[in-house]
């Protein structure tokens, strides 16, 4: 079986913008409802979990082409207490698949997914989508304003989402970095300080996060003429 963890309960402070930023509207829907749409259109995906900030009453309004997929709970300050309070309110077995995909992420190709699944499903710890780093490296100096060195790209890989992982490997691993107060970014990041060694499966540069406000621009065109 698999399920899915979506949170969605960030303000998206860097975004620059009163509306959070799964709620701007791009070629016609919402960015949650394209991302969650596109979920919902895998008949792999049985359940698909919303972590959402307690005083969001929009995500329950919207309309969904899957809504008897899609379920709602309260997630947390950071990325990671979303993703934990989204697993533990899916209650799954130890050998469920989840496959936790950020909200921001509406143009994720049907494919990638599909091989994310095929690969990283076979595999025993799991995996996630990552793109190998084309551009040149640049360390800034603490303030910020100028270069302190090159950083080899070598090896190097831009981590996306989705990540996919068993629910009995992924939710202790989650609890056991919160509880040390440790900073995780993405889930592949709370195996990886218990030593474990997600694949890595070659995504799509059409899988840009929705970050600044010039990212709805290629958004809007990448939904627009996607087949």
């Amino acid at each position: 079986m698999v399920l899915a963890v979506v949170p969605a309960a960030g303000a998206g402070r860097r975004f620059g913008s009163d509306t959070p930023k799964q709620y701007s509207v791009i070629a016609g829907k919402t960015v949650m409802q394209w991302t969650l749409d596109l979920l919902g259109s895998l008949p792999a995906i049985s359940i698909i979990m919303v972590p959402v900030a307690e005083e969001d009453d929009t995500a329950h309004r919207l309309s969904y082409r899957f809504p008897d997929k899609i379920r709602f709970t309260t997630g947390g300050r950071e990325r990671a207490d979303s993703v934990l309070a989204g697993l533990n309110a899916l209650g799954a077995e130890p050998d469920d698949w989840v496959l936790v995909h950020d909200v921001a992420r509406p143009c994720v190709p049907v494919a990638d997914i599909q091989r994310l699944l095929a690969e990283a499903g076979q595999d025993a710890v799991g995996g996630i989508l990552a793109q190998p780093v084309r551009d040149t490296l640049k360390r800034a100096t603490p303030t910020g304003a100028r270069i302190a060195e090159t950083v080899s790209r070598h090896a190097m890989w831009q981590a996306q989402t989705p990540q996919l992982f068993r629910y009995g490997l992924l939710r202790p691993a989650l609890q056991q970095a919160l509880a040390d107060g440790a900073a995780i970014t993405d889930e592949a990041s709370a195996l990886e300080r218990l030593g474990y060694e997600p694949l890595l499966v070659p995504g799509s540069a059409r899988n840009l996060k929705i970050t600044w406000p010039d990212d709805l621009l290629l958004a809007d065109y990448l939904l627009s003429h996607s087949a």
